[in-house]
Parts: structure tokens; C-alpha cells; sequence
């Protein structure tokens, strides 16, 4: 047999319960947001799952869908599965899945305390009267006609996700929901037969499990998901959760390994690695959990390539990988790893973008693939009607993504770019150690920009001139953006030097350090700072709670806990006023001047639009078009989809 791959467990078919899996990579549970206000299914929808099923992924699960719509909801815009004639709407997602040779679960969840307030009716509803933060301050303890009524719940909604044609169901037993409830001892505290020991803690959980199988049978696959180690004092660790699983499994057909507590934000981190964490967070813990079951085990958590998939099925540690980031990213990430196509698929930077659109109720959407969740109307990118000339200015994010799209659309397209390399300002964002994700996807975005059919003339700086002899049909403008260096006196000094030259290493720098600006990229540099030893600084006008807000929650939560780690001082509220060869004068809201004393000052007081060359290029072609940063100072987010969503017009 020909050989196409280097994946020979990952492409093992595996027998999980009833059914046959036709390889070893799942899609991880994701609220995509796509159901309408009513739960129910969208066209938005079915093309969302179809697409994930054409990654060449051998299951689908659609996340966190609630068995109760009054007391169990944690998101906007997730599905309904609690009435019966939800199941019409449910058989469409199952027949687009299934057509692509792709097995369709959901993963069933009542979220207790953790219940989003906006869409609660009454008290929240939990083993234990424990609240949570930013949720109800309201929360009942269960008696037994409710714990029986909730027991009900999940049956009935696994026998209509059944009766609609879906394979399997993942009951959420994991991140704090209210089966993790129960069965932690850090919010069980109930003194009945639902309380105390181990016993006592798992038998709701195995009473739901028992349930459903009695109403299902062996029809429909059951999963359960769980975390290993809830990552908190008092919480849930692996020795008690392989006691637990090994007494569920004769009514499971699979196990799916997560950790952490995402309803709780301090344990939050552990559940979602972000790019600051390792990768394969949960390996290890998915090999305790196999070597004691009889059952298949699939691992979540920091997997993002199949290179890494493959090294964890050959170990041992897993049966089965559980992925979502590394399949939104690429929308055929399976099928390219199949056809031995590995280095075309587009890598994950672990930005959390396609988490931080879908947490708020919005629909979901990745960085660096636009056409994530917007697959009804980009599934396809239609050739356009009128071939015509593209001129692109700068091959930085966004002229790399509309000189990708614009030749995609069949036009011919020219990058001029003013250095001697394509990729702008990612260069100079990728070079810390824990951007390791976001240098892989330059070095794979410049090599595929190279092969993508568009002409590329470096070291040429376009001016009116040019233009006017180029004399293109349309003219996109993606001139970046240039560091803000606000006139403070002293701010040319020997020791001030700006972040690019302090990330990139290439001056002296002292053992104590002041960053003037805390936002991300200063506040990733004083950690690469720290990390070696130096004692830093950062100040900043804003106060020190609003630092870096525009990041998605967990990963500003995850950087600051490794600044605190590491020492730094953060000071807000406060202006540079002057700068000299002691260090950096402050002035705070009571008009109080203090000296933090530096060896090295660091600026990073942010970027602005290049308004001057959009000025001078921007009325020459009736057709001319201003994206990315020279448009708006944002993130490689809006870079991206800015880009994207202009050229796909032209």
C-alpha cells in the first residue's frame, strides 16, 4: 500500500462503543454561537459544522449545549436540545457531518452555579450554596426532586440528539460545571448521600450516566469529559478522578481528558493553555487515566499540530486527540496531514481571538482565517467577474492576507514591500522565547505568500511616482504603522532604547529597566526582561487593572500572574514627565514627581497609522483601498480580517 503520510496512528481507525472512527483527531468541544436567539439551528450553523467536518476530523462535538434552558445556560447563541421539536433542526446538523464521513456529538452540560445570570431564570441551582464570582449571588442547594428532574434532563436530551441521527454525547463532567460540582469536594460540602466521600460525591454523576444509557441503550456512544486535576486547593486531583472513572466506564464508550476550571478565572489558565503555556498540557494525565481503564482515552489541551498528536498515540498516552484551534485555523488540517501535505497547513498562534469573539455571545472567528464562522457566505472564494491589476502596498499582515485573497479572486497581483522581506512587524513581534507559535506562522505565511501566485518586488518603497507608473485597476494601501515617540524630554538619551531593539537583544541592558508603556508589547518585554534577571519597571497613564485589556481574559490573566512571578512593578496612573541617566520622573494624578531609578529605559508607548504615506498614495487610483494598521492601530486579528474583507470584494 502507497505511503502518503508520517502518521501511521494517527489514520488507525478505532472502535469507540458501537461505532467506528475513522482516525484518531476529534473536533474539541466549541460554542460557535451560530444558533439563533431561540436555540435553534441555523443555515450559519450547519455550514459551521460542515466545515470542521471537512477538515478530515473522524468526530465533530458542538460544546457546552445546555440540558435546561432556565437554570443550566452558559452561553449566547449555543443550541437547544431540551424540546422535542429541537429535533428537526438537530437531524440537519447531523446529515451535513455525516457527509463527509464524520461522526456528530455534543456535549451535554447543566452549568449549576456557573449559569450565565443574563439568561437565569430565578436562583442558580447547585450541590452545594456556594457562588461564584461575577455569577448569581443567588444559588440553591439541590433536594432530590430537582436532582431527580436535572437526572431526567440529561436523558431526555441525549435520546433527542439520538433520535436525530447524532452518534455520541459527551457529558461535561469537567472546568467546575455542575456534574465537576458534585463530584469536587471543593464545592460539594452536602452532608447527605450526595456528599462527603468519594462514594457519595460520584454518584450523581453516575446516576446521570446510568440514566441515559437505560433510555439509549448502546445506540449512542457516551463520552465523558473531566478534568484530571481542577488545578485548585481543595479541588479535584487524579488520583481520585481514575477511582471515579474506573467505576463509570461500564457506562462509557470513551473518556476525554481536559483539567482546570474555566468557570472560575483564577483556574482558568490551566484549561486553556494560552501562548505563554507548554504544549500537552494534559499528556501526562491522559497516560495515568489509560493505564487504568479498559475503555479509549482522548486528550485535550495545547495540542496544535499533528506532529504533536502523532508523538502522543505513539507513546501511549492517548487513543484519541481532541483538537480545535489547530482545525479552525485550517480547514483542512487532517486532510493535508493525510495527503502528506503537512507543511501547508497554516499554524495556530494560540491568541485565544476565536474564544475572546464567542464568550460575549458573538459568533466565532479566528485571527489568521477569516473565514471562520462566516463559512455560508466564504465557503468558496467566487472568482471576480473583471480580472484586474492589484497593486499592494507593504508585505506586512495585511498585504500578505489581500495579496493571498486578491489572486484567489483571479486577479494579477503585485506586493511592493520597502524592506528586503515580507512579513513587516511580525518579525520583530515573534523574536521573545514564549513566541514560538507566532514565529512559526510568520516563517509559514511568508513561504506561503511566496507560492501563492502573487508577484513580490522587495526592497522598493512605492512613491506617487511609482504608482502613477504602474498604474494598476486597484491600489491597496497596507502601510503598517510606526512606533509613537511623544516628545519627553530626554527621550534620545544613551539609555533609552525602544522595545523592537530591547525584545530583538541586539544592545546592553541594564540590570534595572523601566518600560514606558504598559500595554502588550511592553508588557510581554519586561517579562522576557525578568525572565533573564533584570529588575523592571512598567508605567503606564492607565491604572494597572486596564493594562493589556484588549487581550482575551485568560491569557492577560496568565502574563500578569507571570509578571507578578517574576517581580515586576507595576505602577499606573502616572505620566512620564522626563526621562535622564537616573532613570524615569513620574508624575501621578496628585501632581506628585518620583524618580524610578533605571540603567536602561525601554519605550514602548505604542504605534500609530503611517498617515503620511496613505496620504500621499491615497488619490491617485480611483480605486484605492487603506487596511490593516495603517487604517486602525489594532491586532493581527483585525490586520487579517481588515485585509481580507476588502480584497475578497475587489
Amino acid at each position: 500500500m502507497r505511503k502518503f503520510n508520517n502518521y501511521p496512528n494517527i489514520f488507525k481507525p478505532l472502535q469507540v462503543g458501537n461505532m467506528t472512527i475513522k482516525n484518531r483527531i476529534t473536533f474539541s468541544p466549541l460554542v460557535s454561537c451560530h444558533a439563533d436567539a431561540d436555540g435553534r439551528v441555523t443555515t450559519e450553523l450547519v455550514d459551521f459544522l460542515g466545515a470542521q467536518a471537512r477538515t478530515g476530523a473522524s468526530v465533530v462535538t458542538i460544546g457546552a449545549t445546555a440540558i435546561d434552558a432556565e437554570k443550566g445556560e452558559d452561553f449566547l447563541g449555543a443550541l437547544s436540545i431540551t424540546r422535542d421539536k429541537d429535533i428537526m433542526g438537530l437531524s440537519r446538523l447531523a446529515e451535513e457531518v455525516h457527509r463527509y464521513g464524520c461522526k456528530l456529538s455534543v456535549e451535554l452540560n447543566h452549568a449549576g452555579r456557573a449559569a450565565l445570570p443574563d439568561l437565569l431564570v430565578g436562583d442558580a441551582l447547585a450541590p452545594s450554596s456556594i457562588p461564584l464570582p461575577g455569577k448569581s449571588k443567588y444559588v440553591k442547594e439541590l433536594n432530590q426532586r430537582e436532582i431527580d428532574d436535572i437526572i431526567n434532563k440529561f436523558a431526555d436530551c441525549a435520546y433527542r440528539c439520538m433520535v436525530a441521527g447524532f452518534d455520541m454525547v459527551m457529558l461535561h463532567g469537567a472546568h467546575g460545571n455542575l456534574i465537576a460540582q458534585f463530584l469536587s469536594p471543593l464545592t460539594n460540602k452536602r452532608t447527605d448521600w450526595y456528599g462527603g466521600s468519594l462514594e457519595n460525591r460520584m454518584r450523581f454523576p453516575l446516576e446521570v450516566l446510568k440514566a441515559i444509557r437505560a433510555k439509549c441503550g448502546n445506540k449512542l456512544a457516551i463520552d465523558f469529559r473531566i478534568s484530571a486535576d481542577e488545578c485548585a486547593p481543595g479541588g479535584m486531583k487524579i488520583d481520585e478522578v481514575i477511582k471515579f472513572l474506573k467505576v463509570a466506564q461500564k457506562y462509557l464508550d470513551m473518556v476525554h481528558v481536559s483539567r482546570g476550571l474555566i468557570v472560575d478565572l483564577n483556574y482558568a489558565k490551566y484549561t486553556l493553555p494560552t501562548y505563554l503555556s507548554e504544549h500537552c498540557v494534559n499528556a501526562e494525565n491522559a497516560a495515568k487515566i489509560k493505564a487504568s481503564l479498559d475503555i479509549p482515552v482522548c486528550v485535550v489541551g495545547g495540542i496544535t499540530t499533528l506532529e504533536e498528536a502523532e508523538e502522543i498515540l505513539e507513546k501511549g498516552q492517548a487513543d484519541v486527540i481532541a483538537m480545535a484551534r489547530a482545525l479552525l485555523v485550517d480547514g483542512e488540517t487532517v486532510t493535508k496531514g493525510y495527503r502528506g501535505q503537512s507543511d501547508k497547513i497554516r499554524p495556530c498562534i494560540r491568541c485565544y481571538n476565536c474564544l475572546k469573539s464567542i464568550f460575549p455571545g458573538w459568533q466565532v472567528r479566528c485571527s489568521l482565517n477569516p473565514v471562520v464562522g462566516r463559512e455560508t457566505k466564504y465557503r468558496t472564494i467566487q472568482k471576480s467577474d473583471i480580472k484586474k491589476n492589484v497593486m499592494i502596498v507593504g508585505g506586512g499582515v495585511a498585504g500578505m492576507m489581500a495579496a493571498e485573497t486578491a489572486v484567489k479572486r483571479g486577479h494579477n497581483v503585485t506586493i511592493y514591500e520597502k524592506s528586503n522581506r515580507l512579513g513587516g512587524l511580525l518579525h520583530e513581534a515573534s523574536v521573545l522565547p514564549f513566541k514560538k507559535d507566532l514565529k512559526r506562522y510568520l516563517d509559514w505565511q511568508v513561504k506561503n505568500i511566496e507560492n501563492c501566485g502573487a508577484k513580490i518586488v522587495l526592497n522598493t518603497e512605492v512613491t506617487p511616482e511609482l504608482v502613477e507608473q504602474v498604474n494598476p485597476d486597484a491600489l491597496v494601501i497596507c502601510t503598517g504603522s510606526t512606533p509613537i515617540v511623544p516628545p519627553i524630554d530626554g527621550i534620545d538619551g544613551e539609555n533609552v532604547i525602544s522595545v523592537f531593539d530591547a525584545d530583538k537583544g541586539n544592545v546592553e541592558i541594564g540590570d534595572e529597566v523601566v518600560i514606558c508603556g504598559g500595554g502588550l508589547s511592553g508588557c510581554e518585554s519586561a517579562l522576557a526582561l525578568a525572565q533573564k534577571g533584570k529588575k523592571v519597571t512598567i508605567v503606564d497613564m492607565l491604572p494597572v487593572e486596564s493594562l493589556c485589556s484588549e487581550m482575551f481574559m485568560v491569557s492577560k490573566i496568565e502574563l500578569f500572574d507571570l509578571l507578578h512571578e517574576h517581580n515586576v512593578k507595576l505602577i499606573g496612573n502616572v505620566k512620564v514627565d522626563k526621562i535622564n541617566e537616573n532613570g524615569v520622573e513620574i508624575i501621578d494624578r496628585n501632581w506628585k514627581k518620583t524618580l524610578v531609578k533605571a540603567d536602561t529605559v525601554v519605550i514602548a508607548l505604542g504605534m500609530k497609522p503611517t498617515i503620511e504615506t496613505v496620504n500621499k498614495l491615497s488619490s491617485i487610483i480611483p480605486e484605492t483601498y487603506v487596511v490593516g494598521d495603517c487604517s486602525t492601530v489594532k491586532d493581527i486579528h483585525n490586520a487579517v480580517h481588515s485585509a481580507f474583507n476588502i480584497a475578497v470584494e475587489i
